[in-house]
């Protein structure tokens, strides 16, 4: 080969792995997967949640009442374990057990921070109460 082909063959675009051919690239502007990942592809979790969500009509005493399915399932559950049914109250157990965990959680952190809060105050009061006897003034202990 002269030097001529060789320098016609290195201009040219090479076609191999990572390369393909000019013809059957993707066009500018448009993308390689144009549908792309289904928007609002819900996992497990949420679709349980949405469908516990959902409004059914159940008759009580003799009414039409509109609850979500949740509350629908929850009173099934009661009424079971009120009729004697020993495996809906094991199950009604367990659930009233980690509900009221829950809530026992949510409640301690505030009654810490409260704790905590009050022993602050009672230091800056302190502090003031020693400045108000030595006759100094408060800004200028602070600063």
């Amino acid at each position: 080969m002269a030097k001529s082909d060789k320098a016609k063959l290195s201009n040219a675009y090479a076609v191999g792995y990572g390369e393909p051919p000019v013809h059957s690239r993707f066009q500018r502007g448009n993308s390689g997967n144009p549908k792309g990942r289904p928007k609002g592809t819900l996992n497990v979790a949420t679709t349980l949640f949405r469908t516990l969500r959902e409004i059914v009509v159940i008759n009580e005493n003799g009414r039409r009442k509109e609850i979500t399915k949740l509350e629908a399932a929850v009173k099934q559950l009661v009424n079971k374990a009120a009729s004697g049914d020993l495996r809906a109250l094991n199950q009604l157990f367990g659930i009233t057990r980690s509900a009221e965990q829950s809530v026992a959680e949510k409640i301690v952190p505030n009654e810490v921070l409260n704790e905590l809060d009050e022993k602050v105050m009672l230091k800056i009061l302190k502090r003031y109460e020693k400045d108000a006897k030595e006759g100094g003034n408060c800004e200028k202990s602070i600063g």
